[in-house]
């Protein structure tokens, strides 16, 4: 059976992950998977991610943060969907939570944060909300 939306499933298996304390959360790797965990990365969400290549395929291995015995992703939801896609002028980029947290965008200049997006002066599609 296929998987009819890799993004989603990565963040839910970040979220069950999350829930049981685990330390890493292992998946199948894609292009789009690793600039999310940069993303992620960039704005201290998570510790670090690693590809790991096995058998011609690769895995994409997420590193959780935690601080004080709790998660610091509170949320991680998807909002660009392959049935109803999200977009974004350069005007209407998403504010999270007042600035406490961020949102992740498809843009021309790559994939980069709502932040950045705001500084360059770019929309596009908003993949996912973080806080």
């Amino acid at each position: 059976m296929s998987m009819q939306d890799p993004i989603s499933d990565m963040f839910t298996r970040i979220r069950n992950s999350q829930s049981a304390n685990k330390i890493f959360v292992c998946m199948p790797a894609s292009n789009l998977k690793v600039a999310i965990s940069n993303v992620l990365k960039k704005e201290g969400y998570i510790i670090n991610y690693v590809i790991d290549k096995k058998c011609n395929k690769s895995e994409l291995k997420i590193f959780l943060k935690y601080f004080n015995g709790k998660s610091v992703i509170e949320t991680i939801n998807r909002v660009s969907k392959p049935s109803v896609r999200i977009y974004c002028s350069k005007s209407n980029i998403p504010i999270v939570m007042d600035g406490l947290g961020i949102a992740i965008l498809s843009t021309s200049k790559g994939v980069i944060s709502n932040i950045a997006a705001k500084k360059i002066g770019v929309g596009g599609e908003v993949i996912c909300i973080v806080s």
